[in-house]
């Protein structure tokens, strides 16, 4: 299915964590992190227990150069994650964390 299905979907009513999250990975994977950011949020907003979607979300605001926005996400992921015991989940944010420390450091 392409974007433009979901969109569909959406306009006519049938909004879901789930869609969004699909449609901000599809416009991840297009290099289009504005857009993917905006579903993601909406993503997390439809459902704030959706760990993959916050660690999504973190992605995008981070290649927006949205740091702190990014941190912020993740933090948000890690403590769903932590919630519902997806160690995975967790583990995965935890690293983006420690990514994003290291790049502040100055060399």
């Amino acid at each position: 299915m392409d974007k433009n299905n979901f969109l569909k979907m959406i306009a006519a009513g049938r909004d879901s964590a789930l869609l969004r999250f699909t449609l901000g990975n599809l416009y991840l994977e297009e290099n289009d992190a504005a857009a993917a950011a905006e579903h993601l949020r909406r993503a997390v907003e439809l459902d704030t227990g959706y760990a993959a979607a916050w660690k999504q979300l973190g992605k995008a605001l981070l290649a927006l150069g949205r740091d702190d926005d990014a941190r912020a996400a993740w933090d948000e992921g890690i403590a769903a994650a932590s919630a519902k015991g997806s160690v995975q989940a967790v583990k995965e944010m935890q690293v983006q964390l420690r990514r994003l420390d290291k790049k502040r450091q100055p060399s």
